[in-house]
């Protein structure tokens, strides 16, 4: 590959404050990078990306947990098909977390995300998660302050408990403006093809802006650690956005000892007849 993402600078420091406003929703130019230049290097990084998962499913002892959030429009799905899409679905699942039902509810908020979580050998993303639950509760203040405070100590256990397990998780915070989010919403109205994905709720959600960027800056600030860090990904250019997801997951994968199992003794010397 020639092109590599500088993918370091937007990982969020374990312990650090987070401004969201500070931290870009656009940064290709840093990379000098144009929308021209992505498709080559977005399909060497998911060709390499494909390789690596091959051997991660072969070899069958490492777990991977993908965590993709976003406000509404922020790109989760575009993210999922683009640099997920073309791996072995075999190895791969895609679990989305909804509001929660009524027997969901009757349980503590991470009864329904533990059994969905990886087992040997899988990538698994989660589009949206339990982080929902320390930020829709918080903004429509649907329980009481401490409860959702407390919810951070409950994650940060939730993820250690995972990563003492053999699971390496990474997250990442999809990084739009308000000003991208309307031209999306519109874009939806627009085409008539694309007003499926168009949820009247999303308006009542946008509303509700400024009190979302305080939550995910407090989600990111106080869940980003060393084994289970966040991204907050500069994705207004949905092109850039896939670009960086993918070089972090390409930098993850060789990060860890990956190899192929050791074959059953006397294969050199076997001809099929």
């Amino acid at each position: 590959m020639g092109t590599r993402i500088d993918t370091d600078r937007y990982r969020i420091a374990p312990g650090s404050t987070v401004d969201l406003a500070a931290l870009p929703t656009e940064d290709h130019h840093r990379h000098d990078l144009s929308k021209g230049d992505a498709k080559d290097l977005l399909d060497d990084l998911t060709g390499r990306l494909a390789e690596l998962q091959e051997v991660l499913w072969a070899q069958h002892r490492h777990r991977i947990l993908v965590v993709l959030q976003a406000t509404d429009t922020g790109g989760k799905d575009g993210t999922i098909r683009h640099v997920f899409g073309p791996l072995n679905a075999q190895g791969v699942r895609v679990v989305g977390f909804k509001a929660p039902t009524p027997d969901e509810l009757a349980h503590d908020f991470l009864w329904r995300v533990h059994e969905r979580v990886p087992g040997d050998g899988e990538i698994v993303v989660f589009n949206r998660s339990h982080y929902e639950d320390v930020l829709v509760p918080r903004v429509h203040h649907l329980v009481p302050d401490d409860v959702w405070r407390r919810r951070f100590d409950h994650i940060r256990h939730f993820e250690a408990l995972l990563a003492d397990e053999g699971t390496t998780i990474v997250k990442f915070f999809l990084h739009i403006t308000k000003d991208e989010q309307r031209e999306r919403l519109q874009a939806r109205l627009d085409d008539p093809t694309k007003h499926w994905k168009f949820d009247s709720h999303d308006l009542d959600e946008r509303r509700h802006w400024d009190d979302y960027q305080a939550a995910y800056a407090d989600v990111l600030a106080e869940t980003s650690t060393a084994r289970a860090p966040w991204y907050a990904v500069p994705a207004d250019k949905k092109w850039f956005r896939n670009l960086v997801v993918a070089q972090v997951m390409v930098d993850l994968l060789e990060s860890l000892d990956l190899a192929y199992p050791p074959a059953e003794p006397g294969l050199e010397d076997l001809v099929i007849e």
